[in-house]
């Protein structure tokens, strides 16, 4: 994919938000409210901002996700804890985490939490939230006080305003929420099982994905894309870049410039030690 001024910004700061996906303290913080399991911990935290949604609308507005894996958590998590209860979970967790991981994984890293918080928080409320139900939900929280904190609510609401374009571009290019999964893997993304374990699309329904896509000219035979694929394939991957960009257009080069420099080196320590796996569902990357 074309490495534009959005797209290395999301790769940038995208393993710094993902803290909270991968370290124990979230499952430990929403398992001590009596959430059951890793899965009804992510629903609820990533959904929280949205209330006590029900299945059917976050399946909608995550996209990816089989409805039938969002049910088995949605809305039994609001049973065990409000939406106000995991939002302070969530965020609990990740001062728990960064804490951690500065003492332990990058004891002699100086970070620029202030200035990137700060600079994190200014792109934030620029990035575009009209028709972005996640990142509207999520720039209506109140800011936390502490910077490193200030900082991962920030890379939240951009990586969710970004993902909100995604799913628009993955609309308008006709694509279900299974094949968005087919082309990304066919294209060189996470594999069939990767996509499958954490998204919970059957073969049957991973096959009749792909039926479609080879009669739309698409997909061939081997499963490989073909020239259309790609292109269709690269035209998501632009416009998701193009949306994402009004945000950080209207902050500008040199703060653009600055906040991914600050940035980077944790997001580059995160991903060496392994605490964002290199074979990840995000399609993160690091080189």
């Amino acid at each position: 994919m074309r490495d534009s001024r959005a797209r290395r910004m999301w790769k940038a700061l995208e393993p710094f938000h993902a803290i909270t996906y991968f370290a124990p303290e979230t499952r430990q913080t929403t398992d001590a409210l009596g959430l059951k399991g890793g899965w009804m911990s992510y629903f609820g935290c990533r959904a929280a901002p949205l209330g006590t949604a029900g299945p059917e609308l976050v399946a909608a507005v995550f996209y990816n996700f089989h409805p039938a894996m969002v049910a088995r958590s949605l809305p039994d998590a609001w049973s065990y804890a409000t939406p106000a209860q995991l939002l302070d979970a969530r965020l609990t967790a990740v001062d728990d985490a960064v804490r951690r991981l500065m003492r332990d994984v990058a004891p002699s890293r100086t970070v620029g939490f202030d200035r990137a918080a700060e600079l994190g928080r200014r792109a934030a409320e620029l990035a575009p939230v009209a028709g972005r139900p996640l990142a509207a939900a999520n720039s209506a929280l109140e800011w936390p006080t502490e910077p490193h904190l200030v900082l991962w609510q920030a890379t939240t609401i951009l990586r969710e305003s970004r993902g909100d374009g995604h799913v628009a571009a993955l609309v308008a290019a006709g694509l279900s929420p299974c094949q968005a999964l087919v082309t990304l893997s066919a294209a060189g993304g996470p594999t069939k099982e990767l996509f499958q374990l954490n998204r919970r699309w059957s073969d049957e329904e991973w096959a009749i994905a792909s039926d479609d896509l080879r009669s739309r000219g698409l997909l061939d035979a081997d499963g490989t894309l073909t020239a259309a694929g790609h292109a269709l394939r690269q035209q998501v991957e632009d416009m998701t870049d193009a949306l994402a960009d009004q945000g950080w257009q209207a902050l500008g080069d040199d703060l653009t410039t600055e906040l991914h420099d600050l940035v980077r080196p944790l997001s580059a320590v995160l991903m060496a030690e392994g605490l964002i796996p290199p074979d990840n569902p995000m399609a993160m990357r690091w080189d």
